[in-house]
Order: structure tokens, then C-alpha cells, then sequence
């Protein structure tokens, strides 16, 4: 009996090690590359999402980019009369400077928090033009969610195609070994369920 139990809870730690070691790689979902109306950056990690995006454009995957406009810390900063130019304005000087021209960049409205609130924007954006398809950029451990947001907000009303910034330096079969990487992870699976549980956990005011 006791080996038995022995037994079983070395079976149950090699199953969870398993599991642990290999959630950074589940992580990481991409789909193949076609042609849509525009490419979204989404906020954060400047200047990666932008730099992809400026790729894609110019190997000419579509003809337009958009960047979502994110409200922190903007907001709070201006209760204390600091100025902040915001994410979007450098990621518009970075897909400048990669070849994009202005005029093919748009920023998207309402401003954001939180990734849910881009989902619900690029959608508000795509039904407005009749387009269909866009490509998202985002990084590397935040794919997963941004797949599974999309499916569960946007329900078929339109396509993503997302995609990592290819130069993103998340390494997803050692993400234990980097403090940032690790943080990652435990942020996106938090998310993750919370998304799976019908996103009861809001933004703090």
C-alpha cells in the first residue's frame, strides 16, 4: 500500500512537472499568414509589436495598420497636469520610420485598459469598414489569450490572424529561467482563466 501510494505521487509530481514545463510553449499559438484588411498593434512591449507590424506591411499582407490608444498612464497623469504623448504615438514614429506611411495608420477609438477592451475596439473598427480579417500583432506568451478573447467576444463576427513579433526574446521552453518570462506566464494563465470563467475580474478603477 504504501509503495502504491508512493508510487502515485511520484507519478503525480512527474505529470505536473510535465505540465509546468511545457505551459510556456502552449502558450505560443500563431496562424499562417494571409492577406487581410489591416494589422493591429496592440499596446505594449515598444517597439517589437510595432517593428513586426511594419513588416507585415511592407511584405504586404494589407494595406492599412492600426494601433489601439491605451489610457494609462495618460489619464492619471493628467490629473497632475503631466503631459504623456501615450504608446501610440511612438508606436505611429516606429512604423513611420520602418516605411509605413501615415496615411495608411490609424489609431483606434475608444482608448483601452486591458486586452479585452482591444478585442471589443479592433472589432468596432472591422464592422465599421465591412472588412473582415485582420492580422494582431502581439507578443510571443500573450498569443494564446488574444486567440481565446477574440473567439469568446467577438464570436464570428469577424477573423484575427494573430501572430508573435518575431523577435520577441520569450524563450518558451525555459521560461522558468528569466524572472520576466516567468512573470509572463503566471500573468497570462491568470488571464486565461479568467477568460474561461466569463472575465469576472475587471480592471481597478
Amino acid at each position: 500500500m504504501r509503495r502504491a501510494v508512493i508510487g502515485l505521487a511520484g507519478i503525480l509530481l512527474l505529470g505536473g512537472a510535465v505540465l509546468l514545463l511545457g505551459v510556456g510553449r502552449w502558450l505560443v499559438v500563431e496562424d499562417p499568414l494571409e492577406r487581410a484588411q489591416a494589422i493591429v498593434v496592440l499596446s505594449g512591449r515598444l517597439p517589437l509589436r510595432a517593428l513586426e507590424a511594419a513588416k507585415l506591411y511592407r511584405e504586404g499582407y494589407a494595406p492599412k495598420v492600426w494601433v489601439t490608444h491605451s489610457s494609462e498612464p495618460g489619464a492619471a497623469l493628467e490629473t497632475m497636469q503631466i503631459a504623456y504623448l501615450g504608446e501610440d504615438f511612438y508606436n505611429l514614429r516606429v512604423l513611420m520610420h520602418e516605411g509605413v506611411p501615415a496615411d495608411a495608420i490609424r489609431v483606434l477609438e475608444p482608448p483601452i485598459i486591458n486586452t479585452a477592451d482591444e478585442i471589443r475596439a479592433v472589432s468596432a473598427a472591422l464592422e465599421k469598414e465591412q472588412a473582415r480579417t485582420v492580422i494582431i500583432v502581439t507578443s510571443k506568451v500573450h498569443t494564446r489569450r488574444v486567440r481565446i478573447l477574440w473567439h469568446r467576444l467577438v464570436a464570428g463576427r469577424g477573423r484575427a490572424i494573430v501572430r508573435a513579433a518575431s523577435d520577441d526574446p520569450f524563450e518558451p521552453r525555459r521560461w522558468w529561467r528569466a524572472t520576466s518570462d516567468a512573470l509572463d506566464v503566471v500573468r497570462e494563465l491568470l488571464g486565461i482563466l479568467n477568460a474561461w470563467a466569463g472575465m469576472p475580474l475587471r480592471p481597478a478603477n
